[in-house]
């Protein structure tokens, strides 16, 4: 089967790639937003093919998997007048929480006709049970299939002690990413900041370096890094699930995080800490950094938790699932 995905999320779109199709992903000569083609710091199997627009006229399309609004109508452009949802199967995938007016936020699919037809329905598809309780959806056939992970392994070590923070453009999203709470839990543990624009932090935040550093990793040595702190700090207030705080609890690391958005499912209760108080999650960074036996013992059971209910395996399945149900 031949599935059309653009290539927004680097780290959902290597889960997905894992399954059995082929899957075509936009090329342009800028490879601007509309057109990254394949991934350069994700691993990603041969079977990830890039398509120009112009090949992608005449191509083959059994499934095209939208995630952005305005990737309708540019797909039917790109597709040759093929229109998703009515001339080619289609869902959409929508990867965040709702923002704005929230909770009276609604979809952009929310409002679109169904037609007499199966192929005039349109699925959508959230990341989390909180994403679809959170989304005003309308009348829209709506389903959830959780997060997976490609297991990164068992990699934790927590010979480092601080504290790992995984987050992009953390002075710019501010409140949504809890940036203004990390000089208090910093206090408490040391930071290391990895993500996309976090250079900078410290002096932004008016911390001293020690206890505040920012790093863009490359993603292929992120893990390894991440796995050799003591713990995994999420402090993010507004979000989707952040697929970095899956892959800390696969590589074994115990989590201290905001009890908000689908975190609460997330991470069981002996796999870490979540709390809405800042002073709960600074006083269990502290007793972990000062009980590296009871990090490592609640890391593997995050470990085990993650495996079970965001495993890749159940992942694929899921989605095996809901592309029969569309495409037959």
């Amino acid at each position: 089967m031949n599935i059309l995905l653009w290539h927004v999320h680097g780290s959902w779109t290597t889960a997905f790639v894992q399954g059995p199709h082929t899957y075509l992903v936009p090329v342009t000569a800028d490879r601007g937003p509309d057109g990254l083609g394949r991934a350069r710091t994700y691993a990603w199997p041969e079977s990830v093919v890039e398509r120009t627009p112009g090949e992608l006229r005449d191509a083959p399309v059994d499934l095209v998997v939208l995630q952005r609004p305005h990737e309708a109508d540019l797909a039917e452009r790109w597709l040759g007048g093929r229109r998703p949802g009515r001339d080619v199967p289609a869902v959409y995938l929508e990867h965040n929480a709702p923002d704005g007016n929230v909770p009276n936020t609604r979809h952009p699919c929310a409002d679109r006709p169904a037609g007499r037809h199966r192929s005039d329905r349109l699925v959508l598809v959230h990341v989390t049970h909180f994403n679809r309780l959170f989304w005003d959806n309308g009348t829209a056939p709506t389903t959830v299939i959780e997060h997976g992970v490609v297991d990164p392994g068992h990699l934790y070590g927590g010979e480092l002690a601080r504290a790992a923070v995984v987050v992009n453009d953390p002075v710019r999203r501010g409140r949504h990413t809890g940036t203004d709470l990390l000089p208090a839990l910093s206090e408490a543990a040391p930071l290391d900041v990895f993500g996309m624009r976090t250079e900078g932090l410290a002096a932004h935040l008016g911390l001293p370096p020690d206890r505040c550093r920012g790093s863009d990793l490359p993603q292929a040595d992120l893990h390894a890094a991440m796995a050799r702190r003591r713990l995994y700090l999420h402090p993010v207030r507004w979000t989707s699930l952040g697929l970095s705080l899956l892959e800390a609890m696969h590589l074994g690391m115990p989590v201290v995080g905001l009890a908000t958005t689908e975190a609460v499912e997330a991470v069981p209760p002996d796999c870490g800490v979540l709390s809405t108080r800042p002073e709960v999650l600074a006083e269990a960074a502290r007793t972990y950094l000062n009980d590296p036996h009871a990090a490592a013992e609640h890391g593997a059971r995050a470990r085990r938790a993650a495996l079970d209910r965001y495993g890749l395996k159940r992942f694929l399945a899921d989605w095996e699932r809901l592309i029969e149900e569309v495409t037959r």
